[in-house]
């Protein structure tokens, strides 16, 4: 029962997600549309706070779900220093 009260709870965020993400998309093509940068700016700000708000939900909704199977588990912090050092030139390590 508990297992079928997570995936309702679930599908209920990402409905929720979907239609934050239409009004972030929705703030943003305004946005570009606008001749009045006082206008655009503050729909650069609504859409902005969207973003935030469905990047906050997607995590609550992903420690829900719990790891996908099949899925790769993330590189460590370790791993990644190693690939950003890598990609850079010597001198730009050297600062």
């Amino acid at each position: 029962m508990q297992y079928k009260k997570n995936q309702m709870s679930v599908g209920l965020m990402i409905q929720r997600c979907h239609r934050w993400r239409q009004k972030r998309k929705q703030y943003l093509d305004q946005a570009r549309q606008t001749q009045d940068e006082i206008e655009r700016e503050r729909l650069l700000q609504q859409a902005e706070h969207y973003g935030r708000i469905v990047s906050d939900e997607q995590g609550k909704i992903d420690t829900t779900r719990g790891p996908v199977k099949g899925e790769q588990c993330p590189i460590s912090d370790d791993d990644k220093e190693d690939d950003e050092d890598e990609s850079f030139p010597d001198f730009l390590k050297q600062l």
